[in-house]
Parts: structure tokens; C-alpha cells; sequence
């Protein structure tokens, strides 16, 4: 980040590219980074934003917008977004993730290279996937991991993604890793899951991060740690 930054300038709106650490939710990103900026520079209120939700156990790429650039929000989120990351086969979790306990465990000794190869197929172009239960998105005016949380069944829409490229990098059962390149609204924890079906040995993900937003990379960023650190110094100028 650029030191000559000023109060000024996080008003008229900035980029900011942060790396996300894990167990941070998005919201908590936002929120330390307004408080950051508003605290050091004496301001009443600041609009600040990001440009797509990542998972508290993912890490990597956000794209943070302040003041008059959160405009511009929409234009960031519709841009695709690369990942790399690691699923897990065996067992299936309400979450697809980490975040609820592994469960239907199931054996994977036999799944070989050819079915894994075959299996990703079906993860490439145009998909149907249903977001996850323990999600942020809405229907009915509620959140799906309130849905989730209560106990209440609800019927999830398939939606409308698109895989652009994925390549599984290493197989070290029952891991496995992979670079992935999609649209918007893709869930890499749906993919997980629905990779775990189509093998039917059930499978959850158990690492994600973001590499890419567009243009944007994830070796231009900066942790929120260092975003903190550098705001001082400019304050202590």
C-alpha cells in the first residue's frame, strides 16, 4: 500500500486487496478494516465493502472497496475467480467443509486415477449446483444457515455456474488437490460434495484459497496484519 495514502483518498474509494487469514469471516474483514481506518484517521463513518464472500476456513483473495469506490462493488463480484484447495473423499459433512463434523464415511481405497480423471468431467463448462445449506445466501427472505441451524428442511434451487478450467494437481488419497478456474456464485464446497456423488464414496473440502479475481492476484495483496501496520505508520508520519 502506498504510504502517501490519506483520509482523503479512502473517501473518494480505494482498492484494497486483502489476503484473508483463515477462521475470519468476511464480515470481520470488513469490519476491522473500517474500524482500522475510521479509528486512525479521526473519521465519523466510512463506507467500506467487499466484492465476494469467502468461507471462514478459506483464505486468500478479497477485494475491499472504501468511501465512493464501493460504486463499483458489483462490477469486482461478477468477475471470475480462480482457486486452489484440497477435497477430501470418504466422508461427506453438512457444511461440504470443515466447519461441521465428517460423517457416511465410506471406503476409497478403490477409487483409481482413471475414475478420478472421468469423474471431472462433469465439473467442467456450463453445471447445475445447489448452494449449501450452511450458506449466506437467501430464500424466503432468510439465510440458508439459519434454515441449517434450526433444523428446518427447505428445497434448494439449482443454479447456473460455469467451470472454466480444473485440473486436479496431486492425488494422495483420500486427498485431493486441485486449481480450479469459475464464474461467479460457484461453490467450491458443492463441487466438493457433488465430486464425492459422482464417485459415490461421499467427499468434503478441506482447503480453499482464493488465487485470482479477475486480473487481480492474491501476490499483490496484503494481510490485514500488514494493512494495520502500514495505517499507523502513515498516522505516526
Amino acid at each position: 500500500m502506498d504510504l502517501n495514502h490519506t483520509a482523503e483518498k479512502f473517501i473518494n474509494g480505494k482498492l484494497l486487496l486483502i489476503n484473508k487469514p483463515i477462521n475470519w469471516t468476511s464480515f470481520q474483514v470488513v469490519n476491522k478494516i473500517r474500524w482500522t481506518l475510521t479509528n486512525f484517521f479521526g473519521l465519523k463513518a466510512l463506507k467500506v465493502g467487499h466484492c465476494g464472500t469467502l468461507d471462514p476456513l478459506a483464505t486468500g483473495l478479497m477485494l475491499i472497496c472504501t468511501g465512493k469506490m464501493t460504486k463499483k462493488i458489483n462490477d469486482y463480484t461478477s468477475l471470475d475467480k480462480s482457486y486452489s484447495g484440497k477435497i477430501r473423499l470418504g466422508a461427506t459433512t453438512q457444511s461440504y467443509d470443515l466447519e461441521t463434523t465428517p460423517e457416511n464415511f465410506k471406503n476409497f481405497n478403490h477409487i483409481t486415477l482413471n475414475e478420478i480423471e472421468k469423474a471431472k468431467k462433469n465439473f467442467q463448462g456450463t453445471v447445475f449446483q445447489k448452494p449449501p445449506i450452511y450458506s449466506a445466501v437467501k430464500k424466503s427472505g432468510k439465510r440458508l444457515y439459519q434454515y441449517a441451524r434450526s433444523g428446518e428442511k427447505i428445497e434448494i434451487e439449482s443454479r447456473k455456474v460455469n467451470i472454466n478450467s480444473f485440473e486436479i494437481s496431486d492425488v494422495k488419497l483420500p486427498d485431493l488437490s486441485f486449481l480450479i478456474s469459475c464464474s461467479k456464485g460457484t461453490y467450491i464446497r458443492s463441487l466438493a460434495n457433488d465430486f464425492g456423488k459422482v464417485l459415490k464414496c461421499g467427499a468434503h473440502l478441506v482447503e480453499l484459497h482464493r488465487c485470482k479475481i479477475g486480473s487481480f492476484s492474491v501476490e499483490n495483496s496484503i494481510t490485514i496484519a500488514k494493512f494495520i501496520e502500514q495505517i499507523k505508520l502513515k498516522k505516526e508520519l
